[in-house]
């Protein structure tokens, strides 16, 4: 016996990606994200081409993989798709070592994110 599917969270007009344990400070992400919030997919992928952010390359990525899922697999037209949300979480911190004078020691903290970007085809004209 096999178990049952889960069934889909998303619409039927959605298609998701999700990025975990990423080098960054979800502080640092989320700057990127918000230049692409609620922007079409292709403006998005150029936005992030020309940002100078270290991160923008990864988010890129994320998004040419989930125009991609879209297409393929939910066949989603995408002229039509935007960034409906795209939002950060946070993940482990990893606590580092620095040692000090006088033998005190000073923590170092690593943080990672999660990320997540949801696209959506636009009913109609917008």
């Amino acid at each position: 016996m096999s178990q049952k599917t889960n069934a889909r969270r998303e619409k039927d007009n959605e298609a998701k990606v999700v990025l975990k344990n990423i080098k960054i400070s979800p502080q640092k992400l989320n700057l990127t994200l918000q230049t692409i919030r609620k922007v079409k997919a292709d403006r998005a992928i150029s936005i992030l081409q020309f940002s100078k952010k270290r991160i923008a390359k990864q988010v890129e990525k994320a998004m040419r993989s989930v125009i991609a899922n879209a297409e393929n697999n939910h066949s989603l037209d995408i002229d039509k798709l935007y960034v409906k949300e795209a939002f950060v979480g946070k993940s482990i911190v990893m606590k580092r070592f620095h040692a000090r004078a006088r033998g005190r020691g000073a923590r170092i903290l690593k943080p990672f994110s999660h990320l997540t970007i949801i696209l959506s085809e636009q009913e109609g004209d917008k």
